[in-house]
């Protein structure tokens, strides 16, 4: 006879009522209202025809915001962390050479995922709230000899913004494939990948593009096209190979998984969004409110971590001062106002607190409100 199951895991709970929070941390940030009605449309088949058409004008718009005529541009079913491992797991075989640029926690991240296909990695390393320079790249690709060179252009764990321009040429000097993590800076930030030569980018839907979580932005170029075209096996990843899933994207639209139909309505509003104001308009918004930012900071005393010329306009890193509970301060936030600000990662734990001003969220007013609560608020925690 069979069992029924145990009812004491039937509870009786309320629908969900989610508190109002102002998010200014390192992500996700608010989502923009046309981008929540987008998402609560009605879901349809993910080989609708009015649906196949979207996808093509999603991979349009994602072209429009990267600056780059890849042909293989496409969301991936995931968070930005799928993207990543995407854009290792097609172009990186067993025996692969893998130089990391390592300043940060998500160069660190890049470090495992390509370990775990096989590659021979080699790193160079940056102070987290440095940036490399030019010499540093071209030295390690003559040491090194790599297959890729992965770097992060926004690091989210520090603040820092690397400087480009120059590395894609290194890279086609040295016969080296170029990956770059745009996770914090897409949509928000000066993005030029077909200018800079880069071979394989990918980012997520929840930071510059105000969109909830759940898709991860990926692209690559003909080079990178080429080096999966010349695998010596299949991808060892079945549901990131993107030679099956340009199948689907492709031309073709050949199934290869149910597609989160209603992220896709969302992100495609929020590209829609951003080609609405305009890469240009939205590059100088970000700028100008983090450099009020920046000032109100240290015309309360706070220091900031990252040099001017390096910082990150979508995402500060302030130093917490000496005798103050960093992590008991950003739970007063958040308890009493509402408002999410990030604490550090990694070498920077307990020693930076993480301001986003991102997409949506990138507004004089939201400068405002933070520097009014950090002025009136911090001194109450004093150890």
């Amino acid at each position: 006879m069979i069992q029924s199951i145990d009812n004491q895991h039937r509870k009786a709970f309320g629908p969900i009522d989610a508190p109002e929070r102002l998010l200014l941390g390192p992500g996700p940030s608010n989502a923009h209202p046309n981008v929540l009605n987008a998402l609560a449309l009605p879901p349809i088949g993910h080989l609708d025809p009015f649906y196949v058409n979207l996808m093509g004008e999603v991979q349009e718009l994602l072209r429009y915001a990267w600056q780059t005529s890849n042909r293989l541009t496409l969301p991936m079913s995931g968070t930005g962390s799928a993207a990543m491992e995407a854009t290792i797991a097609n172009v990186v075989e067993p025996g692969d050479t893998v130089l990391v640029a390592v300043k940060g926690y998500f160069g660190n991240r890049l470090v495992d995922m390509a370990g775990r296909y096989g590659a021979n990695i080699c790193t160079i390393e940056k102070n987290w709230g440095q940036a490399f320079s030019l010499n540093d790249i071209e030295d390690a690709l003559i040491k090194y000899k790599p297959n890729l060179l992965t770097i992060v252009h926004a690091e989210t764990s520090t603040g820092v913004c690397q400087p480009m321009e120059g590395i894609g040429d290194l890279c086609r000097k040295y016969d080296c494939l170029l990956l770059v993590d745009t996770v914090t800076s897409l949509g928000a930030v000066p993005l030029y990948l077909d200018e800079w030569k880069v071979d394989l980018a990918y980012s997520c839907s929840q930071k510059g593009l105000s969109c909830p979580p759940g898709l991860g932005p990926f692209t690559m170029n003909e080079r990178a096209e080429k080096k999966l075209s010349l695998r010596k096996g299949k991808v060892p990843n079945w549901y990131l190979d993107v030679s099956l899933l340009n199948k689907y994207w492709g031309s073709d639209r050949v199934y290869h998984h149910t597609a989160p139909v209603n992220m896709n309505f969302g992100i495609r509003e929020a590209l829609r969004l951003l080609a609405e104001e305009g890469l240009e308009k939205s590059w100088a918004r970000h700028r100008t409110n983090a450099e009020k930012l920046w000032t109100g900071l240290e015309e309360i005393g706070l220091t900031l971590h990252v040099e001017n010329d390096l910082r990150l306009p979508t995402l500060t890193t302030v130093k917490i001062p000496e005798g103050v509970d960093g992590k008991a301060f950003t739970l007063h936030l958040l308890n009493t106002y509402g408002v999410e600000v990030g604490v550090g990662l990694g070498d920077l734990a307990g020693k930076v607190w993480r301001i986003g001003l991102m997409g949506y969220n990138s507004t004089s007013q939201n400068v405002e409100k933070v520097l009014n609560l950090f002025d009136t608020e911090m001194s109450k925690f004093k150890k």
